[in-house]
């Protein structure tokens, strides 16, 4: 376990150090003239191009600016945007409230993933899971682009149940449909995965024996059937944060919610390139602990997994 604990660590460090390399490579080639983009149409004096050009090493080529953000990254220095914000106090902003919004959307789909997966599994073939899976459709059909701003129009506008935009400070009730739209983009995979191994381990051979020495169905489901079967969902839900982190993007967006996607689409019009790869770098992070800690999971809910 240990030595397997070292080469995951290791290929993450690898992975890191890939993937901020590429991201900085694509806003390096994307950009045109970030300086006058953030300035817009106002035209900017030779003097303060001059010097925001020396500022963020515009006038250096990609290997060096690429080295100088590196430099600053691994000293714990995000350096400053464009905006002339440090980077790291947007962080301290935006974090909290995506972290929120994640968490909050992840506990939903599991909840309702792995209930509904559960009895769809057990009932296979009946109403339940006729419904289910056409519901599981409707949702894998529509993007976020579209499933979100519906959500606003029919649940904040027309029923007014929800508020239409977050605002600065969300709480837990202006979070809560934008945590259902974003929840929408993994419930789908999820609770399909969930049932597709339900059913499968309901047709195993130890699950047989535990009937044939009399145990009650709620504890061959409860204790054998669920633990084997949730080994694939664990799995799916540390591949779901990316898609939950890509799916935040357009969310906040939406619904006016000063998070990391908020920063990252503003960030991406702008052609802000340090705050883009300074939020992406941390976001790697993120996703590579989520699948470290995933794969260590593996072991507590099935005893018969070992890495050699």
């Amino acid at each position: 376990m240990f030595r397997y604990f070292v080469r995951r660590v290791l290929q993450g460090v690898l992975t890191f150090f890939g993937a901020t390399f590429i991201v900085y490579a694509l806003m390096f080639a994307n950009q045109d003239d970030p300086l006058q983009a953030l300035a817009g149409e106002k035209p900017l004096a030779p003097n303060v191009r001059q010097a925001l050009t020396e500022r963020y090493h515009l006038d250096e080529p990609f290997i060096a600016q690429y080295g100088h953000y590196m430099r600053g990254l691994l000293t714990g220095d995000f350096g400053i945007s464009l905006t002339n914000r440090k980077i790291s106090d947007m962080m301290q902003q935006a974090w909290p409230v995506t972290f929120r919004l994640a968490l909050f959307a992840l506990i939903i789909a599991v909840l309702v993933a792995v209930t509904a997966g559960v009895v769809s599994g057990i009932r296979r073939g009946g109403p339940f899971d006729t419904v289910t899976l056409f519901i599981t459709l409707v949702l894998l059909a529509l993007p976020i682009v579209v499933l979100a701003p519906l959500a606003q129009l029919l649940f904040g506008v027309q029923l007014k149940w929800f508020p239409t935009t977050a605002g600065a400070e969300p709480g837990l009730y202006q979070l809560m449909l934008p945590a259902l739209v974003l929840a929408s983009l993994v419930i789908a995979t999820q609770l399909r995965v969930t049932r597709a191994s339900v059913a499968e381990n309901l047709r195993s051979d130890y699950v047989r024996t535990a009937r044939a020495k009399g145990l009650s169905k709620r504890r061959v489901i409860g204790v054998h059937v669920l633990r084997n079967s949730l080994i694939p969902v664990v799995t799916l839900i540390g591949l779901d944060l990316g898609g939950l982190m890509a799916g935040a993007i357009v969310t906040e967006g939406v619904f006016n919610i000063p998070g990391v996607g908020f920063n990252l689409f503003r960030g991406i019009r702008t052609e802000d390139g340090p705050l883009v790869v300074g939020f992406v770098s941390i976001l790697v992070i993120v996703f590579l602990v989520v699948n470290l800690i995933v794969d260590l999971l593996y072991a507590v809910l099935d005893p018969r997994i070992r890495y050699e």
